[in-house]
């Protein structure tokens, strides 16, 4: 079987794809299309961004995103249209493109059909659209710092009517020649079709989005194996929204799920959207983000701390537990070799809890945090009743801070409280020092996130820097 797909037009079929093979790769080696520009190779400077169409069931419309083409494979475009800046233009510059020439906003000129990738995509309602161009272009960086008149250039350009009527015929002739499939490679169409897999081919890597196993392929060279592509599995992409919380499906990708995050929790929403750039958010999935079990993983924190719980099956069954529970050790989860993420829920706070999530990071925008902190306190009548906190950059996993809590527990919520839970962080973490931050720093950070939370409750205008322990220890 071949992957089939619509590349600026054209219908495209290839055969003897490997798993690891790279959108990036095919468009500069195979196809000649070296308006794509290879950056940094692991999804954070945006010179390789494409947009990527996934027609609906009818196939009657296209869901647009921008993407990283580094770090996405080939097999992941099967049934889907794929346009590059290559294919803009062809009778000369679009409007967009003229705008761009017309305020300067090129340099050097190497990332500039990245962000004009990515523009394309907002002009065209493709999803993150509706965000603040500043958002939608917090993924492509410019090494000239020339961001003024790109900038202006994205906000001055109205929206881009588009007609994808010839592509969705073109996808329609890709679907009608049969499923994707390849050595060494899987693409289930259903969750039940993939709990056969894995019973079948116990420990494949399963690939959601890609964006952190891309980089295994793209900075550590590793060849994949037998690999399942789960990302367009309907059942997995679905979002329920009760009184009661939130139930994501574990290949619900971030962008997806930010409104409703932001719903359930203002905090957790501004989480989300900086998690990566918009190309990361439009790729990265929720229960990829858990299932890789990176203890810098930005979501396990905050839903932790909201208490969520996670939900595994295969043939055998489901079984849940708290997401807590999920992570054993460095690279070590429960999950068993045929079993996969199938959701996870997050319960809605109440309002007598006070929530704060922190990401601390070198970068603000599109950068790996250095340390996350999440709170989630029950306050009533002035008494801290229940407390869950987590961090993610403090240990090997991401990881509740239960000596910090039950410092709190039981205690009013006053400064004076505040205190001995930060202290009782030490006891809680030994963090490492790394190229993201030392140990201290890092003990210290946390603690000052604690702080923080403190002085937010109590209406208090704060800036990271402004809130030290030592400026409420002295009044």
């Amino acid at each position: 079987m071949a992957v089939r797909f619509v590349c600026d037009g054209q219908l495209v079929e290839l055969d003897g794809v490997a798993p690891g093979d790279t959108v990036l790769d095919y468009l500069r080696e195979r196809a000649g299309k070296t308006g794509t520009k290879e950056g940094c190779g692991e999804g954070d400077c945006g010179a390789c961004t494409v947009l990527v169409g996934t027609p609906d069931a009818a196939l009657t419309w296209l869901d647009w995103r921008a993407v990283n083409a580094c770090i996405q494979f080939l097999p992941m475009l099967h049934g889907k249209a794929l346009l590059t800046v290559n294919g803009l233009g062809e009778d000369g510059p679009t409007p967009l493109q003229g705008t761009m020439a017309s305020n300067g906003a090129s340099q050097c000129g190497f990332c500039t059909p990245g962000f004009v990738m990515s523009l394309h995509g907002r002009a065209i309602g493709a999803a993150g659209c509706e965000l603040p161009v500043g958002d939608v272009l917090a993924g492509n960086l410019c090494r000239c710092t020339g961001y003024g008149p790109i900038l202006a250039a994205g906000a001055a350009h109205a929206r881009l009517e588009q007609d994808d009527t010839p592509l969705l015929a073109l996808l329609g002739i890709a679907r009608a020649l049969g499923p994707a499939g390849g050595a060494g490679w899987f693409a289930p169409a259903t969750v039940d079709e993939l709990a056969q897999v894995l019973a079948d081919n116990p420990g494949a890597r399963i690939v959601a989005g890609a964006t952190d196993v891309g980089l295994w392929v793209t900075k550590k060279l590793i060849d994949l194996e037998t690999v399942v592509f789960v990302g367009d599995i309907a059942e997995l992409g679905e979002i329920t929204e009760t009184p009661e919380g939130l139930t994501l499906g574990a290949a619900v990708r971030y962008a997806d799920a930010h409104g409703a995050m932001a719903r359930l929790s203002p905090e957790l929403g501004e989480l989300v959207r900086r998690i990566g750039g918009l190309q990361v958010r439009n790729a990265g999935t929720v229960g990829g983000n858990i299932a890789n079990g990176s203890p810098i993983g930005d979501g396990p924190p905050a839903l932790i701390a909201l208490g969520a719980q996670v939900t595994l099956r295969s043939l055998r069954g489901r079984r849940t537990m708290p997401l807590e529970d999920f992570f054993i050790a460095y690279g070590q989860q429960d999950r068993a070799a045929d079993e996969f993420v199938e959701s996870v829920f997050v319960p809605r706070p109440a309002p007598h809890q006070v929530v704060h999530i922190s990401k601390l990071s070198k970068r603000f925008d599109s950068d790996i945090s250095a340390v996350c902190g999440a709170f989630c306190l029950t306050v009533e009548a002035g008494q801290v009743t229940a407390a869950r906190i987590a961090f993610g950059g403090m240990a090997a996993t991401p990881a509740r801070a239960r000596e910090a809590e039950a410092a709190l527990v039981g205690k009013p919520f006053e400064a004076a409280t505040i205190a001995p839970a930060v202290e009782a962080l030490r006891r809680d973490f030994k963090p490492l020092n790394d190229v993201r931050g030392s140990a201290a720093y890092r003990l210290e950070a946390a603690g000052n996130l604690l702080w923080r939370l403190w002085h937010q409750a109590q209406g208090m205008p704060v800036r990271v820097q402004d809130v030290r322990m030592q400026d409420v220890a002295h009044g």
